[in-house]
């Protein structure tokens, strides 16, 4: 096998691997370099001289010529008989450059040059994928499940491309079967040895930034702009948006004539509840919409700034707190602020929790205020569920404190029912 005919066999290379011819020689040239040494040990002695605008590369084999008897280097000296074969008029002292055929090298050589050459190409497909795909850290891909396995779900795009969307990475909602179409953002992009690792993610708050700039063109036009968006993944998020033209309503552009837009994206991400908030500067404003739909009454900021008391009224308690305690968890998130929910008794008749420490002891009533429940009122008017999940208490200690502070205002009631009779 002559060295354009080995070039004309690793044009399968260039044809599947989509490589042009340029950087084929040179991956080609580097292969060379390789099985030289291995079979020489240098390359120091040979020329690889490429032509890649004819597909055609030469090798070249330089050697000292000396003594008969003297070679003591047969990959650097050539002896004086063996020179004047090649030349009748060498002479000692001289350079012999002698063209080498891959033939030459032997079957062995030839194999290892094929697979040598199949790892440099390899390696040049992976730095490209992972320049690709590190560019595209971020954007928004579609991709087809090729295979579910426990910790993963694989995920392929239209050029064959591999990417892992790990459990964490995915809503808990979220159900795959073979052959299904996704979307996701390219979360990370890490090396493992030479082959990238393309992580995807549907739980980022990215991921939810895209989706709204795919479906509301004020936000792909840059109309409206995603101040910061905060996520429990599945459940909740908030996302405060601001428009500079005092034309666009950003909430309304956001969620579409009866929630139209903000369905679509509310589907993609398995029913999970996003609350729309027009952003301000105003802090006291800004908390007050964070913890929509409750209506605060009042609000008490510490000196630094970085914790927030509220207070609002005794059947606002559970609509500023949420579910789980998500709507107050966000709405930190999404200040950037400790916010902690008090029920304001300063208008309501109810007792404060502290005054049953002769009842419950103190680890019990410092779980309930730990939570915002520092009242009575406030406790009795929770899901007995929802308490037990966000106390870690067991419900027969819940269900003993509910029933006690339940007797507690009924007995108070009962006394001024009697109170106001004898008037």
């Amino acid at each position: 096998m002559d060295n354009l005919a080995l070039i004309d066999s690793f044009a399968e290379f260039k044809d599947e691997k989509n490589i042009d011819r340029i950087t084929l020689m040179a991956i080609l040239e580097e292969a060379l370099k390789t099985v030289l040494r291995k079979k020489y040990g240098s390359d120091d002695n040979f020329d690889i001289i490429v032509n890649p605008d004819k597909g055609d590369l030469e090798i070249w084999h330089n050697r000292e010529i000396v003594e008969d008897g003297e070679v003591e280097d047969e990959s650097a000296e050539i002896s004086l008989s063996d020179a004047r074969k090649i030349e009748e008029d060498f002479e000692v002292g001289e350079e012999v450059s002698e063209p080498v055929l891959i033939s030459d090298l032997g079957r062995r050589a030839v194999l290892t040059l094929r697979q040598t050459l199949m790892g440099k190409i390899a390696e040049h497909d992976n730095a490209n994928l992972y320049e690709k795909f590190k560019d595209m850290e971020g954007e928004l891909v579609n991709g087809e499940v090729h295979h579910i396995r426990r910790s993963h779900v694989i995920v392929v795009d239209d050029e064959q491309n591999e990417m892992v969307l790990p459990k964490e990475q995915q809503i808990p909602a979220d159900f795959y079967r073979k052959g299904e179409t996704i979307r996701a953002v390219v979360h990370e992009v890490n090396l493992r040895g030479t082959k990238p690792q393309i992580i995807l993610s549907r739980t980022s708050p990215v991921f939810l930034e895209r989706l709204f700039e795919q479906e509301i063109p004020e936000i792909f036009d840059g109309l409206i702009t995603i101040k910061k968006i905060v996520r429990i993944p599945g459940e909740k998020a908030k996302v405060a948006v601001e428009s500079y033209d005092d034309r666009i309503d950003p909430v309304g552009a956001c969620v579409g004539m009866r929630g139209s837009r903000i369905h679509t994206i509310v589907r993609e991400l398995k029913n999970e509840n996003i609350d729309v908030i027009n952003y301000t500067a105003n802090e006291q404003l800004m908390v007050q919409r964070a913890l929509s739909p409750a209506h605060i009454s009042r609000m008490e900021i510490d000196e630094e700034g970085k914790q927030i008391s509220v207070f609002v009224s005794s059947d606002e308690v559970s609509k500023a707190i949420g579910k789980g305690g998500y709507n107050v968890r966000l709405a930190s998130k999404l200040l950037g602020k400790e916010i902690d929910i008090f029920r304001d008794v300063a208008h309501e008749e109810d007792v404060e929790l502290k005054e049953f420490s002769d009842v419950f002891d103190d680890w019990v009533i410092s779980a309930f205020i730990k939570i915002g429940l520092d009242t009575a009122k406030a406790i009795i008017d929770q899901d007995i569920s929802d308490l037990v999940s966000r106390t870690d208490l067991e419900e027969e200690t819940v269900l003993a404190v509910v029933k006690i502070l339940k007797a507690e205002l009924d007995d108070e009631d009962d006394n001024k029912e009697s109170s106001n009779e004898e008037e």
